[in-house]
This record gives C-alpha cells, sequence and structure tokens, in this order.
C-alpha cells in the first residue's frame, strides 16, 4: 500500500495508467461489457478487474490520478442505450458529475452506438472492469497530461 493512493487502485491498475501516454484511452465498464474478449485486442493486451467495485467507486480513484485530455472536444465516450440512443440512464449522469468534478470544468461526453463502442474500445489501451451490474456502465476516458 502507498500513502495517497486511493485503495481501488490497485498495483495493476497504477501500473497501466502509468504505462499510458497523452491521447492513450482507458476503458472502464460494467460486468455486462464483453471486456474479456476485447482486451485481448487492447495495447495493454489482457483485462484489468477490480472486483468487489462499483463504477462510480473505481471513476472516483481513477479521475484523482487520470488527466482528461483537454485537447479534444469530447474526452469522454459513452455507450448508448441499444434500440433508444436518446434514452439517459442514471449511469450517464451520474459518470458526468463525477468527470466535471474531478476536472473541475465541464466535460463533453460523446455517446457512440454499441458496436461502435466495442470497435473503439479494441483501440483502446486498456480495459477496467467493475463489480458494476450496469447496465450502460461503459465509458472511455482519453488521457491528458498533466
Amino acid at each position: 500500500m502507498l500513502k495517497g493512493i486511493d485503495a481501488v487502485i490497485s498495483a495493476e491498475l497504477i501500473y497501466a495508467l502509468m504505462l499510458m501516454g497523452h491521447g492513450d484511452e482507458l476503458v472502464l465498464c460494467d460486468v455486462n461489457h464483453p471486456a474479456q474478449t476485447i482486451a485481448k485486442h487492447t495495447t495493454f493486451g489482457r483485462l484489468i478487474d477490480i472486483s468487489g467495485c462499483k463504477l462510480s467507486r473505481a471513476a472516483e480513484g481513477i479521475l484523482k490520478l487520470f488527466p482528461l485530455d483537454t485537447f479534444v472536444e469530447a474526452p469522454v465516450k459513452r455507450m448508448q442505450v441499444v434500440g433508444d440512443p436518446e434514452r439517459q440512464m442514471p449511469v450517464f449522469a451520474e459518470m458526468q458529475k463525477l468527470v466535471d468534478r474531478a476536472e473541475d470544468r465541464p466535460i463533453q461526453m460523446e455517446a457512440l452506438d454499441r458496436f461502435a463502442f466495442y470497435e473503439a474500445a479494441r483501440r483502446s489501451f486498456a480495459i477496467v472492469r467493475t463489480s458494476d451490474p450496469g447496465p450502460y456502465g461503459c465509458f472511455i476516458l482519453k488521457k491528458g497530461v498533466v
């Protein structure tokens, strides 16, 4: 254990976060996401599992360390509700509050359809799966600079 590092941040997670550079993307997802399958295609190449942790709790811990990109319009992407792309799920508002608070400014979030989200996830640096039951707790965070 280290001083000042949130207990939700495992050694594997901090290692992945430290390896990431500006513009790399991190997927943070619930248990419904096909994370294990998609993680094999990422730069990191394996799933980072933080069992026993809700998505919002994981996001809080990660966003204390992880700057969001200021050079893109929408440094956060989320999955749209299948069959109802305009529908807002409670997790969307919850994550919006977390990223706005972490960055101390309004953060634009882009919605992607399910398969576009999966494709973007495959191109990400790493996937972090929480134990959150969801649904639609699937987000991609683009790393900025400190």
